[in-house]
């Protein structure tokens, strides 16, 4: 009676805040964060030396479809990863330790750990995301500008919407390696997932036979990540409808998660 009663005691919030120390006191986390900002500001700035000394040699009809903010966020191909190793280490390390036992013990209602897991880790990629997209957007800009080529302000037409589009798009990718990792309950199987959801099955769409093409008109990297340009895509016409297509896959993913904790042993 007495472990029933102090389970009943547990609110969300104290779920929420258990999760949020658990997040912060793994050394990998503040690893992950710090590789992403450098790795990901490492490849703007390649990337734009790169496009800059292109520009040159361009075409008139190339040039039309210049788009400096596009390629200032190209970052976030690298990106994906990290956000997947840091959401799936949310769940698999507790697994990798045995820990995820006491975390269930303390509170019996399970989804309310996932749940808890689920708002820790939105409010850090979302963060994350739009730091590491707004910071390589003035880095990319600036050294175009530096080198002499059209470059984007942040008040230009679409550009504010591409920047935190790059950081939604980062931030559900995040939430998608949380899911996969309580379905896998392992790291290596949950991101070997999501590399095959995020790079693999892109590698091979044109293979894909043409009745089922328009799955991948949705698929993360694909549909999705039109959102992240200025210059409109004619392959995908309503990027938004794609990247909410991307969002109803993942909540799919994460309802199956919730079936998967509850219904499974530990």
């Amino acid at each position: 009676m007495s472990s029933l009663a102090a389970s009943s005691d547990v609110m969300f919030a104290h779920t929420v805040r258990a999760e949020w120390v658990k997040f912060r006191s793994l050394r990998s986390t503040w690893y992950t964060l710090a590789c992403l900002l450098a790795v990901g500001l490492a490849i703007t700035a390649l990337a734009m030396d790169y496009v800059g000394q292109e520009y040159a040699a361009m075409t008139a009809a190339e040039r039309r479809d210049w788009d400096p903010t596009s390629f200032s966020l190209r970052s976030h191909l690298v990106a994906q990863l990290f956000f997947g190793v840091l959401g799936t280490l949310v769940v698999t390390s507790e697994y990798a330790t045995g820990l995820i036992r006491t975390s269930l013990t303390a509170t019996p209602r399970r989804h309310r750990v996932l749940a808890a897991k689920l708002v820790v880790t939105a409010g850090v990629v979302v963060v994350a995301g739009q730091a590491l997209m707004f910071a390589a957007f003035f880095l990319g800009q600036g050294l175009l500008a530096v080198q002499g080529v059209p470059n984007a302000g942040l008040g230009d037409p679409g550009v504010l919407s591409a920047i935190a589009g790059a950081g939604l798009y980062l931030s559900v990718i995040g939430l998608l390696a949380v899911g996969l990792g309580t379905l896998t309950r392992a790291t290596a199987g949950a991101f070997a997932t999501l590399v095959g959801i995020v790079f693999l099955v892109p590698a091979v769409a044109p293979l894909v036979p043409s009745w089922l093409q328009w799955l991948l008109d949705f698929w993360p990297t694909e549909g999705a990540t039109a959102i992240i340009a200025t210059v409109p895509d004619p392959a995908y016409p309503h990027p938004w409808l794609n990247f909410a297509g991307m969002c109803l896959g993942v909540a799919g993913v994460l309802a199956a998660a919730f079936w998967g904790l509850r219904r499974r042993d530990v």
